[in-house]
C-alpha cells in the first residue's frame, strides 16, 4: 500500500531539508531586476528572486539578498546602503535572457547595463537608471534595511525596503481606465531550481462580501 501520510521536515534538524524545497513551495515569486550606483556613480543590475511587495499605501517594496562567499555584502546591498536609492525594473518576458545575463558574476567596478548590453534611461527622483525596455520601472527611497541570520543560522541575510517615489510604464500597458495590463507585460517569475515561468493567462474570481465582513476589506 502507498504511503498516503504527508512527509515532515524540520528545518532545523532534518537532513532531508533542502533550501530548494522552500524556493519551489514559496512560488512563483516575481524577480526583483533592481538597478542601483556606487559612491562613484557606477550603476549596477541584477536580479533577486526574493522580491515583492509589502504595501500599496503608501506604496512600499522590498528584496533580499543573501552574505556571499566572496565578500563582505553583495554589491547591489553595498550600493543601497551608499545611495538609499534603487530602482525596480519588471522583468518582461522579452527581458529574461537579459536578466539572466545581469547574474553573471563581474567586479565590483563593471557597469552590468554596459557590460550586457542594456539600455538605460534616467530616472526622475533618484540617481540609478532604469531599464529602458522594460514595461515598469519604479523608482525607490530606501526605508530600511535588516538583517537576520548568521553564524549557527546560515549566511547572514538582508531585507532592503524601499517605498515608490516614482513610476514609469512604457506605452501600451497602462489601460485608460488606469489598470495596469499585467498579461500584455508577461512578467517573469523564479520557481525551484532553475525554473521560471511567464504569466500569460489569468480569471477573474470575485470576493464575496457579507455585511458582518465587508468593512474589512
Amino acid at each position: 500500500m502507498a504511503n498516503t501520510r504527508p512527509v515532515f521536515i524540520d528545518p532545523a534538524r532534518d537532513a532531508d531539508y533542502k533550501r530548494g524545497i522552500f524556493n519551489a513551495i514559496i512560488a512563483p515569486r516575481p524577480i526583483g531586476w533592481i538597478s542601483t550606483v556606487d559612491g562613484a556613480g557606477q550603476a549596477n543590475l541584477a536580479p533577486f528572486s526574493y522580491f515583492n511587495i509589502v504595501s500599496n499605501l503608501p506604496p512600499i517594496l522590498m528584496f533580499s539578498c543573501n552574505t556571499p562567499e566572496d565578500r563582505q555584502a553583495k554589491d547591489t546591498l553595498a550600493n543601497v546602503r551608499l545611495s538609499g536609492e534603487f530602482v525596480f525594473n519588471l522583468v518582461g518576458a522579452d527581458q529574461v535572457a537579459a536578466m539572466n545575463d545581469t547574474s553573471t558574476p563581474v567586479p565590483y567596478e563593471v557597469d552590468e547595463f554596459e557590460y550586457c548590453g542594456i539600455e538605460k534611461a534616467p530616472c526622475r527622483f533618484v540617481t540609478p537608471p532604469r531599464v529602458a525596455a522594460s514595461p515598469c520601472s519604479l523608482e525607490c527611497k530606501v526605508l530600511e534595511t535588516i538583517a537576520f541570520g548568521g553564524g549557527d543560522l546560515g549566511p547572514q541575510t538582508h531585507v532592503t525596503f524601499g517605498q515608490v517615489v516614482g513610476m514609469h510604464i512604457a506605452p501600451g500597458f497602462l489601460h485608460e481606465d488606469g489598470h495596469f495590463d499585467t498579461l500584455a507585460a508577461r512578467p517573469v517569475s523564479r520557481l525551484g531550481g532553475a525554473e521560471y515561468s511567464v504569466t500569460e493567462d489569468s480569471f477573474v474570481l470575485t470576493r464575496k462580501f457579507t455585511r458582518a465582513n465587508e468593512a474589512t476589506y
